[in-house]
């Protein structure tokens, strides 16, 4: 969904840059520290390379993440977040409280077994 400059409504221009799973869990990925391609890879080994690859170009178009060069062979690349994707970050952990709650799902317990 691409978000349109003249959005009336908040909620669906947010839905346009957050409202895919991929972009969500990218997001979620990056909220402690910088990853590799490979290290984002390997947390979402469900997802082809190829919608990674697509999904994190989107999320910096939208200035959520930012992806940094290093000038080295072979060539390094790191994603992390900027403040806007920072920002982001409360509203995904409440999101991910309500969905506990909702679905009697013990999250401590699966944080301690992971």
């Amino acid at each position: 969904m691409k978000v349109k400059k003249e959005e009336k409504c908040e909620l669906v221009a947010a839905m346009g840059i957050i409202g895919n799973k991929w972009n969500l869990l990218i997001t979620w990925h990056l909220r402690d520290h910088k990853l590799r391609f490979t290290e984002l890879q390997k947390r979402m080994y469900n997802v082809n390379p190829k919608t990674i690859t697509k999904h994190l170009r989107d999320l910096e178009n939208y200035k959520i993440i930012e992806r940094e060069v290093f000038p080295e062979v072979p060539p390094r690349v790191e994603y992390s977040l900027t403040k806007s994707g920072t920002a982001l970050i409360p509203v995904l952990e409440s999101i991910t409280d309500w969905a506990s709650e909702y679905m009697g799902f013990d999250l401590e317990k699966y944080k301690n077994s992971s």
